[in-house]
């Protein structure tokens, strides 16, 4: 009886050991088999960035999805994101900002990243503008998308005195609210 017993150990320990080895080096195999390295790579960025407009690549992985056959992360130099879905032939499937409004919310508000989005040179300027005709005279320190309710954009100015000024406009460049900073 105990000689079965040492023999099935000495099948099922080392089957064990196989399964446990077969599992580990699969799920290696898996995680990395979604990047694409190497000529490929740099093939299928240029692809991506010509899409996007320029920039960089900064993530080339396949696709699992129906008409795709790889997804890339691009970085422009204005510091948006970019998803770039190709075909195997290098055909631009999809694009999509990460500043772009979501379509299923109404016009007027912004997704809950709102303040994350990157704003363009008119917006800044445009933003700059107004938060200095609320304050009377100064310097615009930084102008940044908000993601308050009402507020589109959050603007700080250094007045001549040199007192720091937060001030709040709608997507229309109307003050919402203004306040010196202490």
């Amino acid at each position: 009886m105990n000689t079965s017993i040492l023999r099935r150990k000495r099948v099922v320990l080392p089957a064990l050991a196989t399964v446990a080895v077969l599992a580990v080096g699969g799920t290696v195999w898996a995680a990395s088999a979604d990047d694409v390295s190497g000529a490929e790579r740099d093939r299928v960025a240029a692809a991506a960035v010509d899409a996007a407009g320029g920039g960089t690549a900064v993530d080339v992985e396949t696709s699992d999805d129906a008409g795709e056959a790889y997804e890339v992360e691009v970085r422009t130099a204005d510091g948006a994101e970019v998803d770039v879905a190709l075909d195997r032939d290098l055909g631009v499937v999809a694009t999509e900002r990460d500043d772009e409004r979501d379509d299923e919310r109404d016009d007027e508000r912004w997704d809950r990243d709102a303040d994350d989005r990157v704003l363009t040179a008119a917006e800044r300027g445009s933003a700059g503008k107004a938060a200095l005709a609320a304050v009377g005279t100064g310097t615009v320190v930084d102008v940044e998308a908000s993601d308050d309710r009402g507020v589109a954009y959050e603007v700080e100015v250094r007045d001549a005195a040199g007192a720091e000024w937060d001030v709040d406009l709608a997507a229309d460049f109307s003050v919402v609210a203004q306040h010196a900073d202490r």
